[in-house]
Order: structure tokens, then C-alpha cells, then sequence
């Protein structure tokens, strides 16, 4: 059962502008268009379609790392478009991201142990004690030894990399968990494992989840509702049932015939 809205999109439009125009004449690419979506504690939304349909940019929307051109973010019913420091230092907090690529995402010349506690350093979460005690939660909240906290990003596995990942999203508490292509980095014998991990963590810490994938056979996996998306627009929305076994548009129906396989 899902709970209260914890983040919505109205109206919201994202468009760049491209440097293949004329002189003075620059294109306007609209990489999302007209979006309207709301996400609730303990739902995994997925967000589906081919590369270049703007899901990657609607997730930075998501997460404030990206400003929308026009519409608004709504956190709990406040604008985060607004000049509030609260309510973007609340959403920060409230909403994390788990990125495609972890090899890139952390930082590589830092442990893990210091990946793991400088989000709770920049947030001045709890005392010295008690950050090293959430390290250590973390660590076993997604299967990782404790002795992986000494060691660099490098010397570990692509899918323990992942993990870490995933642990520096939960490290303070969020509401929202946005993972953009999480396993497409990934050797296809650990995808599964990391789906299981983000599904479990899911319910267990009663998240709201949005999954992104180019992969609609995937996202049916996760989600308990499905957005499909085609240049730039939301063009179907449904549960995951009725999205697979009734789909009422037709890139839909394509996406669906040109995906054979789960993972």
C-alpha cells in the first residue's frame, strides 16, 4: 500500500539549446515536455524508453540537479523552485540518486569507509560516534563486509562498487530513492542481485523508488507503476499489469515486442 505524495512534477519542461542552429538562430531541443508525475512513500515508479527520450534528464529534475526551463517541483506540497533554503536543503536530504555507472559516481581516490561518511559530514548528522556506527549499518544493509570500508573503489567488484553506491544514497535516510540505469553498467551475473537489493531495500525501509531503464522487461521486475516515455513526453502511465497486458500506445507495444529477455 502506497502512503503520502512525497514528490510531484506539474507542467514541468526542460529544453536546451543545441549549437547546430544558425548563426544567432540556435535549436531548442525539449528533452522533457510537459511532464506531469507524482511519486508516493513505498511505490516504485519506472520510467521506460529508448536512449535520448529525456528519462536521464527527468531524474536530475527529480533530484534538483537539474532546473526545469518551466513547471514546478513540488516536495511534500512546498515548491523546491522557490527561494527557500529549507525546503532545497530538505529535499537534498529527502531524495538520492543511485547513478548508471559506479566506477564514475564515486570518487575514487577517497576509502569507502570516507565515500560512506561524507554525506553525514556535510549534513552534520549525529556525532563522531554515531557516523561511524550508520557506516557500519550501511555496510550491512547492502551485504558488504565490514573490512570493505578500508579499502578504494577499485578494489572491489563492479557490483560491490553498486553497493556502495546505494549505501551512500541511503546514508541519510532519504524518502526517495532515483536509480537511473543501475544495472546497465553491471556483468549481466550480478544485475539480478542488485535488482533483489533495491527491491528488498525498498520495503524494508519503506522508500518510494523511481526506476529508470531502457529496459521495459526490467522495470516490469520492479515497478508497481510504469511510465513510458517518447521524446520527451509521458505518452502512457499505468500499473505494471495493465501497462504489459494492455498497452494502449503503440511505442508501447513496440517496446514491449523488442524486449525478449528480463534482464
Amino acid at each position: 500500500m502506497t502512503g503520502p505524495e512525497i514528490l510531484a512534477l506539474e507542467h514541468v519542461h526542460v529544453v536546451h539549446t543545441a549549437r547546430t542552429g544558425k548563426l544567432f538562430r540556435p535549436d531548442k531541443v525539449h528533452a522533457v515536455n510537459d511532464v506531469g508525475l507524482s511519486i508516493r512513500r513505498g511505490e516504485t515508479v519506472g520510467i521506460v524508453g529508448e536512449s535520448g527520450c529525456g528519462k536521464s534528464t527527468l531524474a536530475r529534475v527529480l533530484v534538483g540537479l537539474q532546473h526545469p526551463t518551466a513547471g514546478d517541483v513540488r516536495y511534500r506540497g512546498a515548491s523546491v523552485l522557490s527561494k527557500s533554503a529549507a525546503v532545497r536543503r530538505d529535499l537534498g536530504k529527502a531524495v538520492s540518486m543511485v547513478f548508471q555507472d559506479p566506477s564514475t559516481a564515486l570518487n575514487a581516490r577517497l576509502s569507502i569507509h570516507d565515500i560512506l561518511r561524507d554525506p553525514l559530514d556535510v549534513h552534520g548528522i549525529g556525532s563522531g560516534a554515531q557516523r561511524e556506527r550508520r557506516i557500519t549499518e550501511l555496510l550491512d544493509l547492502v551485504g558488504l563486509p565490514r573490512s570493505a570500508a578500508e579499502v578504494l573503489p577499485s578494489q572491489v567488484s563492479g557490483g560491490q562498487r553498486q553497493r556502495v553506491a546505494i549505501a551512500r544514497a541511503l546514508a541519510l535516510e532519504p524518502d526517495l530513492l532515483v536509480a537511473d540505469e543501475p544495472t546497465s553498467a553491471l556483468d549481466v551475473s550480478v544485475r539480478a542481485q542488485i535488482l533483489n537489493l533495491l527491491t528488498d531495500l525498498k520495503s524494508r525501509l519503506d522508500l518510494a523508488m523511481v526506476f529508470i531503464s531502457h529496459d521495459i522487461q526490467t522495470v516490469r521486475y520492479v515497478s508497481d507503476r510504469i511510465v513510458v516515455m517518447y521524446y520527451g513526453r509521458i505518452v502512457e502511465e499505468g500499473t505494471a499489469a495493465s501497462v504489459f497486458d494492455a498497452p494502449s500506445d503503440d511505442y508501447t507495444r513496440k517496446l514491449l515486442g523488442a524486449a525478449p529477455t528480463l534482464l
